[in-house]
């Protein structure tokens, strides 16, 4: 079975409304299982802006970026640690051992819970127990301390919930969500579900949200850009986010100034076709892992604004607008988390590490948009329908700001399968990028139309090290299962890699590893 770690730094943070709570004291019976205002400022939309279940074991805090104030520690230390340290040897090929992360949550329980149910009546010294629940989350939120869990029972709930200032602690976290193995209760309507603003060590579980005419889920640092400790360790679990906005700049999942981050387990699908599932601005330390997006009409994941040091892997999506994922992005000036800097070159992204993603359909499958040190790899993408990826500068320099251009960045041991009848060109190169420092290495490019125009090398700004052209990769099945069959050319033929942990499985990768999102197990 899969391992879990935790955290070991104590970091004091307290919920500013204290006092003794009326809800049930945790049972055996009650634990979390596998849990294991006003936005003050938003992003401009531009021209150029591209906004248009089971979860697997979460992770720890990632330990790469700018150190924090919280010494936070990890049980490893290396340039690419995302928290995903287990390689467990179980014996069993076919259990799921390597990639496996936690989170300062995993195995922790409630000594409380606070209960919710549509039926409830908001008394503020009786609600809360199981006989007596709340009826909003708003006023089980009131009574949470460190340790709580607020339980929504199933129904449907009123939206436009502004949480502020909701502190747990890494020892004692605050959930907020359904009951695991019930039926996920429902936010449904209003601007927005959610606003959370200013919260640590929090873990929303187990919701479903539909019907926002805004974003589903909003979460921010409450405009204070500079203070990295705003809103920091927040958790999202099984959480199913559709049917958002009205074909406008709104997103399923708005993160904006959010540090050490993990989304897991969840599902994305007919975001507002102006939007994103998932749009950050100047997030830093995130692992979004074992997601589903689907009909999403901007992107599925964007980070920009300065976002730094987010890992996204594991997960599956389909049909995704313009850009599935756009590493970069645009982002008005004052909006940049951290503030801009004067006197050193600024980025709209760096160190986004896309991995072991099955990518199918969309427009463009990837897109670097001002994204330096950034990581395309092990990837599975299947027939995008105009470009395979994109590499673009859409914030540029200018006499206040300095910007670097999109560059130093990889796109390694990925497999794309496209019909060429589909695509203009294999890889869209636009003005004032650095494409020259890229690195393109043991990708296998297959046009299932036609095999001979399968290579994209008139259309790299740089050689391609040891590819594969025009091979059928031998998938279990082109139209649905993109598991490598044992005489596939992608078996164990790609460069080995530092940043590789678990496959889309979780499964431990062999030495050399195969190209796509997929190790064959033997």
């Amino acid at each position: 079975m899969r391992t879990l770690f935790s955290l070991v730094a104590p970091i004091s943070l307290v919920l500013a409304a204290c006092g003794s709570v009326p809800g049930d004291t945790a049972t055996a019976t009650e634990t979390q299982g596998d849990t294991s205002t006003d936005s003050t400022a938003t992003e401009t939309a531009t021209a150029t802006d591209t906004s248009t279940s089971t979860a697997a074991d979460p992770t720890e805090v990632p330990t790469t970026g700018a150190p924090t104030t919280d010494a936070t520690t990890s049980t490893s230390a290396t340039a690419t640690d995302t928290g995903d340290t287990t390689t467990t040897d179980t014996g069993d090929p076919g259990v799921p051992t390597c990639g496996d992360p936690v989170h300062f949550a995993s195995g922790k329980e409630p000594t409380q819970v606070v209960h919710v149910a549509p039926d409830g009546v908001d008394d503020p010294v009786t609600c809360g127990i199981a006989a007596s629940p709340c009826q909003t989350i708003g006023a089980a939120v009131a009574l949470a301390t460190p340790g709580t869990a607020i339980r929504l029972h199933p129904g449907t709930y009123a939206a436009d919930e502004f949480i502020e200032e909701l502190a747990g602690t890494e020892d004692a976290p605050i959930w907020i969500g359904g009951i695991p193995g019930e039926e996920r209760p429902v936010i449904s309507g209003g601007t927005e579900a959610l606003h959370l603003s200013r919260v640590r060590h929090l873990v929303i579980h187990d919701l479903e949200v539909t019907g926002a005419s805004g974003n589903g889920i909003n979460v921010d640092d409450g405009g204070l850009f500079e203070d990295p400790e705003a809103t920091r360790f927040v958790v999202f679990e099984r959480v199913f986010i559709h049917d958002i906005g009205d074909g406008g700049n709104q997103d399923c999942l708005k993160l904006s100034g959010l540090n050490d981050f993990w989304i897991f387990g969840s599902e994305f699908t007919g975001c507002s076709a102006g939007g994103s599932a998932i749009d950050h601005v100047g997030c830093h330390r995130g692992l979004i892992l074992d997601n589903n997006f689907s009909d999403n009409g901007g992107n599925a994941i964007q980070t920009k604004g300065g976002s730094e040091d987010i890992e996204i892997r594991g997960n599956t999506m389909t049909d995704c607008g313009q850009r599935a994922i756009n590493m970069g992005g645009s982002t008005g000036f004052e909006f940049f988390r951290p503030p801009l800097l004067e006197n050193a070159p600024n980025a709209e992204a760096r160190n986004i590490r896309v991995i072991a993603n099955v990518i199918v359909g969309g427009e463009a499958a990837l897109a670097f948009v001002g994204c330096v040190d950034c990581l395309a790899a092990n990837n599975t993408i299947i027939r995008p329908q105009h470009w395979l990826l994109r590499v673009l500068q859409e914030t540029v320099s200018n006499p206040a700001f300095e910007f670097e251009p999109v560059g130093n960045s990889r796109f390694i041991n990925n497999v794309v399968v496209f019909d060429r009848n589909q695509i203009s060109n294999h890889i869209n190169i636009g003005p004032d990028t650095a494409a020259e420092t890229f690195t393109f290495a043991s990708n296998l490019w297959f046009a299932a139309d036609q095999a001979d125009q399968s290579s994209p090398a008139g259309d790299l700004p740089v050689a391609e090290t040891d590819p594969i052209v025009g091979v059928d990769p031998a998938l279990v099945d082109l139209d649905g299962d993109f598991h490598l069959t044992p005489g596939s050319p992608a078996v164990h033929s790609g460069m080995p890699l530092a940043e590789l942990t678990g496959d889309r499985d979780h499964q431990c990768w062999a030495d050399p590893p195969s190209r796509g999102a997929f190790e064959l197990v033997e």
